[in-house]
């Protein structure tokens, strides 16, 4: 069954000095600011599209690499995931740099390297997200 979630953005003034507001409709976990500053400069306590696509990204991943590993026999403990996404004002997202950390008893560093690997080409996310650079580092905690 498909599924379908939804967000809203509003804009006031011009993209220097204006200001927006995202809402997560479909959680309804609240509205959030936006701002040309927070996505070109600092973030100061306001997000910005590549945070919010970061936070889809780790969260996805982790649950491709949790399925992956689950599927072969050797569920996680644990997995702990970072995405940054890399935003250069003038050309866009130049990058994404993903970053996993797993606790999966009874399995190989090379395994779990070759499951992440396979998590980042299969998450419905990265798949998304094919135009940008995807680079992954992997570590199996012991």
């Amino acid at each position: 069954m498909a599924t379908t979630r939804t967000a809203s953005a509003a804009w006031k003034g011009a993209l220097i000095g204006g200001e927006g507001l995202v809402t997560l409709e479909s959680s309804s976990v609240g509205a959030h600011p936006v701002s040309w500053p927070a996505r070109a400069e600092e973030a100061n306590g306001v997000t910005s599209p590549e945070e919010l696509i970061a936070a889809a990204h780790a969260s996805c991943y982790c649950m491709a690499l949790s399925h992956g590993l689950t599927e072969a026999g050797t569920p996680p403990q644990s997995l702990d995931a970072r995405a940054e996404v890399t935003f250069q004002p003038g050309t866009g997202i130049t990058g994404i740099i993903l970053a996993v950390e797993g606790d999966v008893p009874n399995l190989s560093a090379e395994a779990f390297a070759a499951a992440a690997e396979d998590a980042k080409r299969n998450c419905p996310v990265s798949q998304a997200l094919a135009g940008v650079p995807i680079t992954l580092a992997a570590s199996l905690l012991r």
